[in-house]
């Protein structure tokens, strides 16, 4: 066999630094285990100074979503996981996407049935045991067939795939940076099929190829591939190639007996945005997944993690998701913004329930930042901006503040001609004009605060106090509110 080509390709693979990929299939969403694989693998590339490179494995036809590969590109620039080689920019082991690599994996098939560690499997098989590889090898009478017997039937248009040849002897162990050393007898693996009928690679070879030609240094996958290691070891050796640092992650599961999955209504990461979330807060969230950083610190930005990162701290039981603590992670990002930031990623939840157009969301923002868990539960707390709700006077009836109907009555009597004598709408004005009511009346500041909140907004419960509500909703539609409250009372 005419080794030049080989040749060529190993000349092309970048040495000398780490280098990773990412490896979906473009069959959908991005589920939370794809998403913290995507994030791993990134943060083992750039805290070594590494190389990140974005690989579509699209050989399953039959599972391909449409937009599926918009949704990858969309969610790591999102989460601003850059790759530094890939489809859209290119790199030194072009192409990036496997079935425009199809021509490779034939000859690399051929290649390793002249080494005598893979030969042509003429057996009728169903299509599931093609891709599983799945069958008694010690019953498949074409592994003894002669080099040169399979040449000519395959010569002849009798349709082959080509299976690998799995020692019947002997162990195979490899290693696992989270696992260590494991060993298992080559008597318990399979003859896998590596090229398809349809002369496709099946999954299992198609990655072994294109790691190598890529010069990946470290594959990080989930732990249900730790099974499969064994015979990715021995395509490596078959090729006389070095193998790279295995690095398989436990799941993440939805409670102790079930993995997350999509089918059972758990969240994908566009589902998570979708429901309020901050990709930063999932983004660390799902770091914290089956990764434990030295010392007791949790909240991590992008920049903080690539330093921290250290594949030691990663576990081997799996992780479960916590939607509180996801919660909670939340909170905690939205409190840290600068109010600036969080007006901004708040104005188009505020403007769902605010419309008119003369309320400024980022006054409003200003009230929510502090009590905003999640984004979503922003419209639910801001209906009476625009419209005052139906309520009743039992609203105005509060022990605490020692207030109730009759001394709101008098309260609101008090304060409307106060306010419309004001000479400016502020905070510093609206407060004040109440302190002094409340201290004519002999009374606690609240005993006036609580009657003007609640005719101002109709509500229990508000984001901000009396005076930030009057300030933002106008002195006109303040004094229309109270008013009205008035003749609720009387």
């Amino acid at each position: 066999m005419d080794m030049t080509w080989f040749e060529e390709m190993e000349a092309r693979i970048p040495k000398g630094k780490v280098r990773t990929r990412f490896a979906p299939s473009p069959t959908g969403y991005m589920h939370v285990g794809n998403l913290r694989t995507a994030l791993y693998t990134w943060l083992i590339a750039r805290h070594a100074n590494g190389t990140f490179i974005l690989r579509i494995e699209d050989t399953d036809q039959g599972r391909l979503v449409e937009g599926a590969v918009d949704v990858i590109y969309k969610t790591l620039t999102e989460c601003k996981l850059d790759h530094d080689e890939g489809p859209d920019v290119g790199g030194p082991v072009a192409p990036y996407i496997q079935t425009e690599r199809r021509g490779f994996y034939g000859k690399y098939a051929e290649l390793l049935i002249e080494r005598g560690h893979a030969y042509r499997c003429f057996c009728e098989k169903t299509e599931s045991e093609e891709d599983s590889g799945e069958f008694d090898r010690g019953d498949d009478p074409c592994r003894a067939l002669s080099r040169e017997e399979a040449d000519r039937r395959a010569a002849n248009g009798e349709p082959f795939v080509i299976r690998q040849r799995i020692p019947h002897e002997g162990t195979t162990t490899f290693h696992d940076e989270i696992f260590g050393d494991i060993t298992v007898d080559n008597s318990t693996l399979d003859d896998q099929v590596l090229m398809k009928r349809d002369g496709l690679p099946t999954y299992n070879f198609a990655n072994v190829v294109d790691d190598h030609m890529m010069g990946i240094t470290h594959v990080v996958r989930g732990s249900e591939y730790l099974s499969s290691a064994p015979k990715y070891n021995l395509l490596y050796q078959g090729f006389g190639w070095d193998v790279p640092a295995y690095v398989h992650c436990s799941p993440v599961m939805r409670d102790a007996h079930n993995k997350m999955s999509k089918r059972h209504g758990d969240p994908s990461y566009e589902d998570l945005i979708a429901q309020g979330y901050l990709t930063e807060a999932v983004l660390n969230y799902v770091a914290l997944l089956g990764w434990s950083p030295r010392g007791e610190q949790e909240i991590f930005s992008l920049d903080e993690l690539k330093e921290v990162f250290e594949m030691s701290g990663i576990s081997k039981s799996p992780a479960i998701f916590d939607m509180e603590k996801l919660r909670h992670f939340n909170s905690e990002y939205i409190r840290a913004m600068s109010p600036e930031a969080f007006a901004k990623v708040a104005e188009p939840y505020i403007r769902q329930a605010v419309k008119n157009p003369a309320i400024d969301p980022a006054a409003i923002a200003a009230l929510l930042q502090q009590r905003t868990e999640v984004l979503t539960e922003i419209p639910e707390k801001l209906d009476f901006f625009d419209s005052l709700p139906e309520y009743g006077t039992e609203l105005f009836v509060h022990k605490k503040s020692k207030s109730d109907a009759a001394s709101s009555l008098e309260v609101l009597e008090k304060v409307i001609p106060l306010f419309e004598a004001l000479e400016s709408w502020d905070d510093e004005s609206i407060l004040n004009t109440m302190v002094r009511l409340a201290g004519e009346m002999d009374a606690k500041n609240a005993k006036v605060m609580w009657p003007v909140r609640i005719a101002a907004a109709g509500k229990a419960v508000t984001p901000g106090g009396a005076v930030e509500i009057c300030r933002i909703l106008g002195r006109e539609e303040t004094l229309r509110r109270l008013r009205i409250a008035v003749e609720k009372l009387a």
